[in-house]
């Protein structure tokens, strides 16, 4: 069994989508396709189901992918060892954010890197979980944190806008209201899993309308096409937006109350090395001096029923 094809199925398995796992690997889609089938050739077992809608993990994918993750970190910790430069080596995941220069933020003690694979967060937890990363920014909630034997460490509330058409009534405002608000909802829940909780929850909780889509359009140009379909202030998520706002959109913020998204730090909680204890430390003490965020129970602020960083 090849390591090669192990990455390759693990690439699969988390993206759920051979193209996007082609374009993470800088591979065709074809070579990869061939490469998963000769692994399950090598293992004589089926661990991709594969239509022209979705792809799927087998119960024998699911067992081999906690497995692979694993094999492939402990190479890379042998290789790190091998040609080790003395300082402790972490491997450190995220979503959408990430303090700048974050790796040069805790040297020399530790030698961060930043891992390449830009993933959503649930997919972030399960990594740290089995042993895959050692600490993600991501998001989170309370059982999620509890199940997977995590400690969130609250680094960046996120207070979450608005864009709505320029004409709208409400665009001559300078906040809209929450419950004036639409929040998508996506059926791709292997990319928006943690987005979906975090919209179903705001709508239930501020009377905002919920509106599902079918095309990835929580961000990006499909996003703003769906302002402009709907007509309503629709709240942005916390992905990165590359793409330009164009003509005849708005920002505003929203209110009463504000959605805050809150980034965590987390690593597993029988990891009580000197290292990761660096980390955490000196991220959280930039985040203070940065004001990357403020208190979660501050009056006018919403956050999720099971954020773990919620009070009271």
């Amino acid at each position: 069994m090849e390591l090669r094809r192990l990455r390759y199925f693990v690439a699969v398995a988390e993206e759920l989508n051979y193209g996007r796992a082609a374009a993470r690997l800088r591979i065709s889609g074809p070579s990869l396709s061939q490469q998963v089938k000769a692994l399950e050739r090598d293992l004589g077992a089926q661990l991709l189901i594969r239509d022209r809608r979705h792809v799927e993990l087998t119960p024998a994918g699911a067992r081999l992918l906690a497995d692979a993750r694993q094999i492939l970190s402990l190479v890379e910790s042998a290789v790190n060892r091998v040609q080790g430069s003395g300082a402790d080596v972490l491997r450190l995941g995220y979503v959408s954010w990430l303090p700048p220069e974050v790796a040069a933020l805790v040297a020399p003690a530790v030698e961060l890197r930043v891992d390449e694979w830009v993933l959503p967060s649930h997919t972030q937890v399960e990594r740290v979980a089995d042993g895959s990363l050692d600490l993600a920014v991501a998001w989170a909630l309370r059982p999620e944190v509890r199940n997977n034997g995590l400690v969130a460490h609250l680094l960046r509330c996120e207070p979450l806008t608005a864009l709505l058409p320029a004409g709208h009534r409400l665009a001559r405002e300078k906040q809209v209201p929450a419950d004036q608000v639409v929040a998508l909802v996506d059926e791709d829940e292997t990319s928006w899993a943690s987005w979906n909780r975090f919209a179903e929850d705001f709508v239930r909780c501020t009377g905002a309308r919920q509106v599902r889509v079918a095309n990835g359009g929580i961000a990006g140009r499909a996003f703003h096409d769906h302002v402009a379909r709907l007509r309503a202030p629709v709240l942005r998520s916390p992905k990165q937006h590359p793409a330009p706002v164009p003509p005849g959109l708005a920002s505003r913020p929203v209110t009463g109350p504000t959605p805050l998204w809150t980034w965590s730090l987390l690593h597993r909680a029988d990891d009580t090395r000197d290292s990761v204890r660096h980390v955490v430390e000196s991220l959280r003490q930039i985040g203070e001096v940065a004001r990357w965020h403020g208190p979660p129970d501050m009056a006018g602020y919403w956050l999720p029923t099971e954020d773990p960083h919620r009070r009271g």
